[in-house]
């Protein structure tokens, strides 16, 4: 049974999409900083990997404040362990479950957070794009950080996932899903980000064409994706990120009256 419920100042048609990327993942704590200072506050949040943790500490309504501070202490430890017995990774992943109970006190239904939430995983048998937006939330986080090899799959209703961004980093169709109709989208990496694939490219321009999503497209050259020493540095370049992106779009909150 669906117990999801806006909050009464959320605005339930924009969406807020958070890409994947590791420690590049700290920048989204910025671009949420500034979203709240300009009293946009997206009802619906979706994410993958390191984005989907952050995402979902957003979607529980955790301050942007509180969430900094998680992020600047943040180490890998809290998401991964080794194994003893590795199978399917080098790493346990079951940590997590820790983690989430820790921060939450105890590990909610994702239809039990104030926000509309969804993770982006990636079956591994079908090579399909497989959105989370139900069920217990550090199951989803194990599922779209699941990185091959290094962090074991999750079975999920037949599936076996694995991290998101394998299919999509920028899990735009999973806040359409959730009833996005404005789209906010961060998407690490960026403009010095050595393209591997004529997808990637091609999926950004399309981006920057829709009328209907904000890019704000943090640069992280010379920033360490994976281990902490630019947490700070990462931070405040997401706030960049997002002035700069705001103040050309020009993005409100439609449900204010005109002035």
């Amino acid at each position: 049974m669906t117990t999801w419920s806006l909050r009464v100042n959320d605005d339930a048609s924009l969406g807020l999409v958070l890409g994947g990327g590791g420690a590049f993942g700290a920048a989204h704590v910025g671009v949420i900083q500034v979203l709240a200072e300009r009293g946009l506050r997206p009802g619906i949040v979706a994410g993958t990997s390191s984005g989907a943790l952050v995402a979902a500490a957003y979607a529980a309504g955790i301050e942007p404040a509180t969430i900094e501070r998680a992020t600047l202490e943040f180490r890998w430890r809290a998401v991964a362990r080794w194994s003893p017995r590795p199978r399917w990774g080098l790493l346990d992943s079951r940590v997590l479950d820790d983690a989430v109970r820790r921060a939450l006190g105890g590990d909610p239904l994702i239809e039990q957070l104030p926000r509309r939430f969804a993770a982006l995983a990636t079956d591994l048998r079908t090579r399909r794009a497989v959105i989370i937006d139900e069920g217990p939330l550090s199951l989803a986080l194990r599922s779209t950080i699941a990185v091959p090899g290094l962090l074991p799959p999750v079975s999920y209703r037949g599936a076996l996932l694995a991290d998101g961004g394998m299919i999509d980093n920028v899990p735009v169709a999973a806040a359409r899903t959730l009833g996005a109709s404005r789209i906010i989208v961060v998407r690490l990496h960026a403009k010095w980000e050595n393209v591997r694939m004529m997808r990637a490219a091609s999926r950004t321009a399309e981006l920057m064409r829709d009328s209907s999503v904000v890019l704000i497209q943090p640069e992280m050259e010379g920033m360490a994706q994976w281990t902490m020493s630019d947490l700070p540095r990462l931070v405040a370049e997401g706030r960049r990120a997002a002035i700069v992106a705001l103040d050309a779009s020009q993005l409100r909150d439609e449900r204010a009256p005109d002035s």
